[in-house]
């Protein structure tokens, strides 16, 4: 008997909130989206921030041989969108995250403690 696919959030979420992004929620998205197995989505309190979080994740992963596919929006800092495949971070300024509300759009998604993951115990 197969074991059931493990989605592995730890690195991800250990590195969003290593850079103290604030008010990080992780969605499974699986078998709700064909692009991605799950989405951490995570504010900054302003631009520079957002794009000081994104920068942060993108060297701590790679750090553990984890890069990404690609990284959108970087510069200007509203919505900082890095693709690592089964794994979709956002990285949002606060503004920019209300008007887009990710999380109510997918509010069909299984949403995952970030309390209850391995990284923090």
């Amino acid at each position: 008997m197969t074991q059931p696919y493990e989605l592995t959030l730890d690195p991800y979420v250990d590195a969003v909130l290593a850079m103290k992004a604030f008010d990080v929620t992780v969605l499974d998205v699986r078998g709700l989206a064909s692009f991605a197995d799950a989405f951490i989505i995570c504010s900054g309190r302003s631009h520079r921030q957002v794009s000081a979080i994104a920068e942060f994740i993108e060297h701590r992963l790679k750090k553990q041989g984890i890069k990404p596919l690609g990284v959108e929006g970087l510069r200007e800092g509203h919505w900082v969108l890095m693709d690592y495949g089964d794994v979709v971070i956002h990285v949002f300024y606060e503004p920019i995250r209300t008007f887009y509300d990710l999380e109510g759009l997918w509010s069909d998604a299984k949403r995952i403690q970030p309390s209850e993951l391995k990284c923090l115990k």
